[in-house]
C-alpha cells in the first residue's frame, strides 16, 4: 500500500464524516440518526476507529510539530493558488473541499512517515520493543 491509497483513505476517512454534500455521516445523523440510532452509534464508533488508527501513527511519527509543519505547507500552497488567481475563496463548498484535503494531507504523511524515514535513512522505527 503507497502513500497515494493511504492518501485517499485518509481522505475518504475525512469525506464520509463531513464535506459539503448531503452525502456524510454527520448530515445523515442530523437527519435520520434518531430513527436509526443503532445504526448510527456503529457507524459513528467505526469512523472513530479509522481515526484514531490515524491520529495515532500520526502522531508518533511526526508529532504535532511535524504536523502543523504540514498544515503551514498545504496552507503556503493554497495561499499561492491564491495570489495566481487559481481559486475563489469566497465558494464556502471549495474551502470545505481543500479543507478537507489539506487534513487528509496531514493524515497521510503522518501515516506514510515512517516508511519514508525508512527509505531515506536505511532505519527501522521500532516502538515498545521489549528485549
Amino acid at each position: 500500500m503507497g502513500f497515494l491509497t493511504r492518501w485517499l483513505l485518509a481522505l475518504v476517512l475525512l469525506g464520509l464524516t463531513y464535506n459539503p454534500t448531503p452525502y456524510n455521516y454527520v448530515q445523515w445523523v442530523m437527519d435520520h440518526g434518531s430513527q436509526n440510532l443503532s445504526i448510527a452509534v456503529l457507524t459513528g464508533l467505526v469512523l472513530v476507529v479509522g481515526y484514531i488508527i490515524y491520529l495515532r501513527a500520526t502522531l508518533r511519527s511526526i508529532g504535532v510539530f511535524g504536523m502543523t509543519l504540514v498544515l503551514a505547507i498545504a496552507g503556503s500552497i493554497l495561499w499561492v493558488a491564491y495570489d495566481l488567481g487559481l481559486f475563489d475563496p469566497g465558494n464556502s463548498n471549495l474551502n470545505t473541499w481543500l479543507g478537507l484535503i489539506a487534513l487528509s494531507a496531514v493524515l497521510g504523511v503522518g501515516l506514510n512517515w515512517s516508511h519514508v524515514r525508512r527509505r531515506v535513512s536505511g532505519q527501522a522505527d521500532m516502538d515498545d520493543v521489549d528485549e
